[in-house]
């Protein structure tokens, strides 16, 4: 077991080492935090919390690859310490074998042949959405840009209805905690909307398969329960981490003009630029796993049963592994290897998908402009769990 005297290495400010640190007070800039905690430790100790958080890349890493010592069937968000689920209430709650037999089940709808088809639907619905403001010079391109095209094309795989994209947007915004200003009884109501819609959609698919992900789950014998879980997740993953990744990026680009105009003079960097966006905007700044058994991670002793936060916003930032220039928007970096997609078992399902995604946004934006510049600041979320942004208008100069 650990004693008191080992658990943090030396003083820190409250804001670093207090769940305000994860609670959004300090969200609009934690890297000076962040920095200060990698100083501390890898793994360092949370008083108030009650967890432990690995900041530094190696460790998140080696915790997020070994299931049989850091968990996920106990809690992924620190709100759960303590909350026992009848089931598992997502996907990310699973371990294996059970993890793995779910992940094989949906996997075919990622596979590389099924994006390559779903490669011209991607384009047209981004190039809708750009063509509709065409004739603005300035635009809020979180409204609309990056919260409707992952939407459209999650809605077209999953084999709901495009045009209830708004819908699914509420829905998405309610299952993350911070990222609406909704009561919880509020979402609570919500949240049973959609439960009863999604297995209403489901239910439709075994009578009417057709080839899309709902299909799947229709012909694969799962419970409500277990449908409800992989519609939700599958719903709100689909967007909300690549709109948020696509939205901090354009961010960065904007506020780093010579990276658009590098990116601009050679597109062969735009599979690099969107490893960067990746790294750079962290859109899931953190998932929690628990001790299986009394073990050691990063040099700290922590005991069965005690949690540990996997910090991927601070591995991303990880001087030890992204040298002097981690503080900096490189859309040429490389090597890359940011945890932007989390790591091991975890390792999101749609990755591919969400590369192709950004991919798209940016050809299409350098097609179109010459320039796109921020109009005051981007606002911030309030969400210790998805670094997103609300809003952001950009001033676009056409490209001549």
């Amino acid at each position: 077991m650990n004693t008191p005297g080992r658990r943090v290495h030396e003083p820190l400010t409250e804001a670093v080492l207090t769940d305000g640190f994860l609670a959004g007070e300090i969200v609009d800039n934690p890297w000076q935090h962040l920095e200060a905690l990698r100083a501390v430790a890898a793994v360092s100790w949370n008083e108030v919390g009650g967890y432990w958080i690995a900041s530094h890349h190696r460790e998140v890493q080696q915790a997020s690859v070994d299931p049989a010592r850091f968990c996920s069937g106990q809690g992924i968000l620190t709100f759960e310490i303590g909350h026992q689920y009848p089931a598992p209430p997502t996907m990310m709650h699973t371990d294996p074998p059970d993890h793995t037999r779910y992940r094989t089940l949906v996997a075919p709808a990622f596979r590389p042949s099924a994006m390559k088809a779903l490669q011209p639907h991607i384009e047209a619905h981004a190039q809708r959405l750009y063509d509709s403001f065409a004739t603005r010079s300035v635009v809020d391109l979180v409204h609309e840009l990056t919260v409707p095209f992952p939407l459209l094309v999650i809605c077209e795989l999953l084999g709901v209805p495009a045009d209830e994209w708004e819908k699914f947007y509420l829905w998405s915004e309610v299952s993350v905690p911070g990222a609406s200003n909704h009561t919880a009884e509020e979402k609570l109501v919500i949240q049973g909307e959609m439960v009863r819609y999604l297995l209403g959609v489901v239910a439709h698919k075994k009578l009417h398969p057709s080839d899309d992900v709902f299909s799947i789950l229709a012909a694969a014998g799962l419970t409500d329960f277990e449908i409800a879980m992989f519609a939700v997740q599958l719903l709100t993953a689909g967007n909300e981490t690549v709109r948020n990744t696509m939205s901090a990026g354009l961010v960065a680009l904007a506020q780093n003009l010579d990276q658009w105009q590098r990116l601009r003079a050679d597109r062969s960097l735009i599979g690099s630029a969107a490893e960067e966006m990746l790294r750079w905007s962290s859109s899931v700044i953190y998932f929690m796993r628990t001790a299986v058994t009394d073990t050691e991670l990063g040099g700290a002793h922590i005991a069965a049963g005690e949690h540990v936060v996997l910090h991927y916003a601070s591995a991303n930032r990880d001087e030890s592994v992204f040298g002097p220039t981690a503080h900096q928007f490189d859309i040429a970096r490389s090597p890359n290897p940011h945890l932007g997609f989390g790591f091991g078992a975890h390792y999101c399902i749609g990755a591919a998908l969400a590369r192709q995604e950004i991919a798209v946004v940016l050809n299409e934006a350098l097609d179109r402009y010459e320039s796109i510049e921020l109009v005051g600041n981007a606002q911030r979320t309030r969400s210790s769990i998805i670094a997103g942004i609300s809003n952001a208008e950009f001033a676009l100069t056409p490209a001549s």
